[in-house]
């Protein structure tokens, strides 16, 4: 919801291409507000695919909302990381479905990135978070097991 409603409110008060500059160091912009449409993925990736951007999120979120079912008494990590991605897809998804473009409007200026939007944020956030829950979870069965092998050895 929080996407959409940026969106909404970017869509209405921004004009298309306009850039608004808002964190600036010197003459160095580091962070700006714009305006654009994208039909693509990042960089304009698969521009014009729309059935499959939007055939995609629909299957990601599936098997996320089944996953999330299947663990969902586990890890809470993992269950707030693919509440994550789920809801960065469906923000974007729905724009897709709706104009057949995203929304975007985040500029960072210190490196060549793609100007991207809140959606995009929690997609990224979600899947670091759950590759480290994923990390972190096999460290912890690697050192139990380890443990328990060495237990078994020092009763043997």
């Amino acid at each position: 919801m929080i996407d959409q409603v940026i969106k909404f409110a970017v869509d209405k008060n921004i004009d298309r291409g306009k850039v608004i500059e808002v964190i600036k160091l010197g003459s160095t912009k580091i962070f700006s507000l714009t305006h654009i449409r994208n039909s693509g993925a990042a960089w304009s990736m698969m521009a014009g695919k729309t059935w499959f951007l939007i055939s995609l999120p629909v299957i990601v979120c599936a098997a996320g909302i089944f996953y999330m079912y299947k663990i969902r008494k586990g890890s809470k990590p993992e269950l707030i990381s693919l509440s994550l991605i789920i809801a960065g897809g469906v923000g974007n998804l729905i724009d897709r479905v709706r104009m057949k473009e995203v929304i975007d409007y985040i500029l960072f200026e210190p490196v060549d990135f793609p100007i991207f939007n809140f959606a995009d944020i929690c997609i990224v956030i979600g899947a670091v978070i759950f590759c480290l829950s994923i990390i972190l979870s096999d460290v912890k069965k690697y050192k139990q097991d380890k443990a328990e092998k060495a237990a078994e050895k020092n009763d043997g």
